[in-house]
């Protein structure tokens, strides 16, 4: 009699569970409103795992080993013994088994449970391969940085992509981004052959892809790929209009810069790619301020374009010159730096003159000169004054400001801070940051 009672009370306890789910079912929807639950969004029947959520096969694939045998994730691992634990529990409770075997059963299931979401918890024991390695489990892929928000999502590691040491290079076009050859051959955009590009194309895949400006593959109408380092003899080589060349990226070509931390729009901005020796990306020292670059060390990352759409959106929208009012401040966020700034001030100081030889070397570097100004000194030899070499330089403008009093009337101040410019040039004033 004492041992049917005893069964009977074991048979509760394995219940239990079950039970407390319906117990908890049977809430009424105003009795949630005192408990602090909101009946749309969570109820506590909820709370209590009967269906386990199973991860797809792609979150777990399984990896063919070299011996003929597929070895499995840690996720699905997991699984298979959660799931021989439920059937164990299942058998032993309609064997009618003692109680205690059960609740080791349970707590065994529950462990097991627990240990798929999280295997580090504190004072628990971890589930462990044979070999005695932890297993990877659902927390573990997704915290931290190298797991699947930071290390996958926030930021990743993408073909088409480069990175190296940055340094300045006043020769260059504000927008003009100076590319090592490493990285020109290693990189590439994939063109279309057209009848126009046919015999640029057939050039490049004759370059192969060691010498540049050449190729790297040819993409086929059915997308096969034809390797053209893999080819015996590039002459060999077909293409027809329609086909996809890889190239080299070369001259002119747009493509994305970036600066981590990227702060703000200005973080990451489109340039044009000029091809030059040695190994680190040049810019025009103007474009650092954006970027809050400096050339102690810092590295910078470039992003080449794939279609003629991503194309237009940086020629149109995030090219450099483009991108110098600031739109957070409505202000110029680039403006002249270091050496040219300085040498802007030192030009326009009032006893600063240029030879003809000079002149001429300066002006090679201005677009659209209509002619050169006559000299202010003639005798014993021709000099120019330095406003005079700046004024090439200016648009014509009409330019006025004060830095001293606004009492004084009188333009040439001792100081020559009056900045003064008729029809594009500049008459009195020395050129600052200002």
């Amino acid at each position: 009699m004492d041992e049917n009672v005893d069964q009977t009370k074991d048979r509760k306890q394995v219940l239990f569970a079950d039970e407390a789910y319906q117990v908890l079912r049977k809430i009424r929807e105003e009795d949630l409103w005192l408990l602090g639950f909101n009946k749309d969004l969570g109820r506590p029947d909820w709370m209590i795992i009967k269906n386990l959520v199973v991860a797809p096969p792609p979150v777990r694939p399984s990896v063919q080993m070299p011996n003929c045998l597929r070895s499995e994730d840690d996720l699905t691992y997991a699984y298979q013994q959660i799931i021989k634990m439920n059937r164990l529990l299942k058998l032993q409770i309609e064997k009618g088994t003692n109680q205690s075997t059960i609740n080791e059963i349970l707590q065994g299931l529950q462990l097991f449970v627990a240990t798929l979401m999280d295997n580090d918890i504190c004072g628990q024991p971890k589930q462990k391969h044979k070999s005695g390695k932890t297993l990877r489990t659902i927390r573990a892929r997704l915290k931290g940085k190298e797991g699947r928000l930071r290390g996958n999502l926030m930021g990743k590691r993408v073909d088409f992509s480069s990175r190296t040491v940055i340094t300045p290079d006043p020769n260059l076009k504000l927008e003009q981004l100076g590319v090592p050859y490493d990285i020109a051959t290693n990189l590439t955009f994939p063109e279309t052959v057209t009848p126009y590009n046919f015999d640029e194309m057939k050039k490049l895949i004759q370059n192969g892809p060691v010498n540049w400006p050449g190729a790297k593959y040819i993409i086929r109408h059915d997308d096969r790929q034809i390797d053209l380092s893999a080819l015996r003899n590039r002459s060999d080589a077909h293409i027809e209009v329609g086909y996809k060349v890889e190239r080299h990226i070369k001259d002119g070509d747009y493509v994305l810069f970036n600066r981590q931390p990227s702060l703000h729009k200005m973080s990451i901005m489109g340039h044009r790619v000029k091809i030059l020796p040695y190994s680190t990306f040049r810019m025009n020292l103007s474009v650092t301020s954006p970027y809050n670059a400096d050339f102690d060390g810092d590295e910078m990352n470039m992003h080449v374009p794939q279609s003629f759409e991503t194309i237009a959106e940086i020629k149109e929208i995030m090219v450099v010159p483009k991108q110098i009012m600031n739109p957070q401040s409505n202000k110029p966020i680039m403006g002249i730096v270091q050496d040219s700034l300085l040498g802007c001030m030192i030009f326009t100081q009032r006893d600063t003159f240029v030879t003809k030889d000079d002149l001429f070397n300066l002006s090679m570097w201005i677009d659209d000169i209509e002619q050169i100004p006559p000299p202010t000194i003639l005798k014993p030899k021709c000099l120019w004054t330095g406003k005079q070499v700046i004024s090439l330089l200016l648009p014509k403008i009409q330019f006025m400001r004060y830095n001293e009093s606004r009492k004084v009337q009188n333009w040439a101040s001792p100081a020559d801070k009056n900045i003064l410019i008729k029809n594009g040039e500049l008459l009195c004033g020395q050129m600052t940051k200002g």
